[in-house]
């Protein structure tokens, strides 16, 4: 074992850096509304009341006549800015915020699923502040122009979807929450690593050095996972972002948020503005969210298109993004599932499509780390397009969880487009967080199959093989059909 202990020691060698002070995100918000909601639903008026005192910890946010008025029961907009906003009283708090996140999450109890949808920061629009003449920029720069009245403004312009209300938080909340949580259990799809090492002073960028696989992720290696976007594009953080959330949810639930509640809110208050000030406000969204408490969450894709400098939309691309935010994630022209060719529904058509084997040397490398594992180690034999594993994907490491220690591997496989990466990983930890709740259990290649849905596409799929548990996990964007993940998880070849 002394060839994996050498493997393992090295790759799990994590460089921690100091965050930079531009770092920003928002990613607790949905956790802390949910947790808000979960909480009142069984306590009394008296905690409504020390939730609203909590959020008086930091000032109002002035958005003048540009929010829409929330209706009891009726479905509600919000949009949560994560920002780089300074305290009152900081060092450089008068230069002007920016934001790094605008994400748009629809609670409405008619649809199937609660959506979440992340407008790309670099997207091309006209901007109208209301003193100065329109301006054509990146969609993030109206915050920085206008704070968060003229975000909401230009997002209405853009979008067209009224807003009920804004939640605005500081980078300092991001890291705070995920500490106080106990960090979070997430499915790193790659290595991610920079180093500012060498370069001047407009090129450097947060400094990262997180190794593949299955994991958790603290305050500052958690921040600057989920704000990453060096070599992949804005629309593949936007995923990893929102998937981080749903590992939130999966690791954490409804139980778990109602024990830390009284903390959450002190760091929701302290760390986030908002325009929700009074009881009413809270109690109407409170009867928002216990009716939509069972609707799962569901990532609504932007459509649109990537260019050297600038995001862009046409109004037909638009227009179906905002229907599926709006509809439960449901697509203009809905298709069935027998027709969806690409494999979009939920269900087990036998239709093949074409798979790359791997290489000998690639199983080469299985069989050298398969002899040093205690347990059985599959390969992903078959693979979607041309483009093979990278030499050092394959990597073998010791998983840390509830106290233990667990040995784990990762085989992580380019899926061919820009920041598409999809994993197989393999572990003796029997009952990991991600593996929570599962969508449905088939017979699938000898084995029983374990099926976790993200609307109708399919996220991860595990199984169990002696003293091991595997599962194979989409892009972020989920770019592999139903189709394609259910042949990939079928030919994952056992090495011995």
């Amino acid at each position: 074992m002394s060839t994996l202990n050498q493997q393992l020691q090295a790759g799990n060698v994590r460089v921690r850096r100091r965050w930079r002070l531009l770092a920003r995100m928002l990613l607790g918000c949905l956790v802390v509304v949910a947790a808000v909601a979960a909480t009142v639903a069984t306590g009394t008026l008296l905690e409504v009341k020390a939730f609203v005192d909590a959020l008086h910890q930091s000032p109002r946010l002035n958005l003048g006549n540009e929010l829409a008025r929330a209706n009891a029961g009726g479905p509600q907009t919000l949009l949560l800015i994560g920002s780089d906003k300074r305290a009152k009283g900081a060092i450089d708090a008068s230069s002007p915020p920016h934001s790094d996140t605008m994400m748009l999450v629809r609670l409405d109890p008619s649809q199937p699923n609660t959506t979440m949808l992340s407008v790309p920061r670099d997207l091309r629009v006209t901007i109208h502040p209301d003193h100065s003449r329109p301006t054509v920029q990146k969609i993030n720069a109206a915050y920085t122009l206008g704070g968060a009245r003229l975000a909401v403004k230009t997002i209405k312009q853009v979008l067209g979807v009224e807003i009920n209300h804004v939640i605005d938080i500081n980078f300092g909340g991001f890291k705070a929450l995920v500490n106080y949580l106990g960090c979070i259990y997430v499915q790193v799809d790659r290595r991610y690593y920079h180093s500012n090492l060498g370069l001047g002073a407009s090129q450097t960028y947060d400094e990262i050095n997180i190794q593949p696989g299955y994991q958790e992720l603290c305050g500052d290696d958690a921040l600057h996972y989920v704000r990453y976007r060096h070599t992949d594009t804005d629309l593949v953080r936007s995923a990893r972002q929102q998937d981080f959330l749903r590992q939130i949810k999966n690791q954490i639930g409804a139980s778990g948020l109602i024990s830390r509640r009284f903390e959450i809110e002190r760091i929701f208050g302290k760390y986030a503005e908002t325009d929700i000030r009074s009881e009413d406000d809270v109690l109407k969204l409170l009867e928002l969210a216990v009716q939509s408490a069972s609707h799962p969450v569901r990532q609504v894709t932007f459509q649109a298109n990537l260019g050297p400098s600038y995001v862009t939309a046409t109004r037909a691309q638009i227009d179906a993004t905002v229907h599926a935010f709006l509809n439960g994630g449901a697509s203009l022209g809905h298709v069935s599932a027998s027709t969806a060719g690409a494999g979009g529904g939920r269900h087990k058509s036998h239709a093949t499509t074409a798979l790359t084997p791997a290489t000998a040397d690639e199983l080469a490398q299985a069989h050298t780390v398969a002899s040093s594992l205690p347990f059985p180690l599959y390969y992903p034999v078959g693979r979607v397009s041309s483009t093979s594993a990278d030499a050092d994907t394959l990597r073998p490491y010791l998983l840390q969880g509830n106290g233990h220690t667990y040995y784990a591997y990762v085989v992580v496989v380019s899926q061919g487009g820009l920041g598409q990466y999809y994993d197989l990983e393999g572990t003796t930890w029997a009952r990991p967080p991600i593996l929570n709740n599962p969508n449905e259990t088939i017979q699938l290649g000898g084995r029983t199959m374990r099926l976790y849905f993200e609307g109708q596409r399919l996220r991860v799929v595990a199984w169990r093989e002696g003293a091991g548990t595997y599962w194979l996990t989409n892009t972020l964007q989920n770019i592999l059909t139903n189709r394609q993940m259910l042949q990939i998880a079928a030919a994952a070849h056992l090495v011995k």
